[in-house]
C-alpha cells in the first residue's frame, strides 16, 4: 500500500510542476505582449506600411509623370542599353538593359519619405520635448527656490522665538560671597543653613 501512495504523491507533485511551468510561460508570454513598447512597434509598423503606400503613390502618381514630362517618356522607363540594341522581339527585350529610371524612382521616394518623417514628425516632436524639458527645469528651478525660502523662513522663526525668549537663565553654578547667601548667574539668591 505504501508504495501505490509514494508514486501517487510522485505523480501529483510532476503534475503540480508541469501546471506552474505552464503558468509561468502563460504570465512571461501575457507579460511580453503587454509591455508598452511591443504595442508601439506593433502600431509603427502598420503607419509605416500605410505611409509607404501613400508615399509610393505621389511618386509613382505625381513626381515620375512630372520628371518624366522634361523628357519624352515616364521616369521608370529610362534605361540605357549596354548591350545590342535592347529591341523588344516578341515581348522579351533583346540585349542587356540598365534601368537607372526606376533607381532614381526609388532614390526620389526615399528623400521623399525622410523629409516628410523629418519635417512632420521628427523636428515637431523635438520641439515638443524641448520646450517640456525646458518646463521641467524651470519647475525644478522654482522647487528648489521654494525649499530655499521656506528654509529661511524657518530660520527667521527660530530667531524671533529665541529674540523672545530674551536671554537664557539658571545656567551655571552659583557663586556666593560670605557665609550665609550666595548669588549667582544660575543658582539665583539663597541661603545656606550654617552648621
Amino acid at each position: 500500500m505504501a508504495p501505490h501512495t509514494a508514486h501517487t504523491s510522485a505523480q501529483a507533485t510532476k503534475g503540480t510542476l508541469v501546471a506552474e511551468k505552464k503558468e509561468s510561460l502563460m504570465g512571461g508570454f501575457k507579460a511580453f505582449l503587454m509591455r508598452g513598447n511591443v504595442i508601439d512597434l506593433a502600431v509603427a509598423v502598420v503607419i509605416g506600411a500605410a505611409f509607404t503606400n501613400i508615399v509610393n503613390s505621389v511618386v509613382k502618381g505625381i513626381i515620375n509623370p512630372v520628371v518624366g514630362a522634361f523628357g519624352t517618356k515616364d521616369l521608370e522607363s529610362y534605361s540605357t542599353c549596354i548591350k545590342d540594341s535592347c529591341a523588344v522581339v516578341n515581348g522579351e527585350v533583346q540585349g542587356i538593359q540598365l534601368q537607372w529610371g526606376l533607381v532614381l524612382s526609388a532614390v526620389l521616394s526615399f528623400l521623399i519619405t525622410a523629409a516628410v518623417v523629418y519635417f512632420l514628425m521628427v523636428l515637431p516632436m523635438a520641439k515638443i520635448l524641448a520646450k517640456r524639458a525646458a518646463h521641467e527645469k524651470a519647475k525644478e528651478g522654482v522647487e528648489e527656490v521654494m525649499e530655499i525660502s521656506e528654509l529661511e523662513v524657518l530660520k527667521e522663526i527660530r530667531d524671533h522665538l529665541v529674540a523672545q525668549r530674551g536671554p537664557v537663565a539658571g545656567t551655571g553654578p552659583g557663586t556666593g560671597t560670605g557665609p550665609g547667601t550666595g548669588s549667582g548667574s544660575g543658582g539665583g539668591s539663597g541661603t545656606h543653613p550654617t552648621s
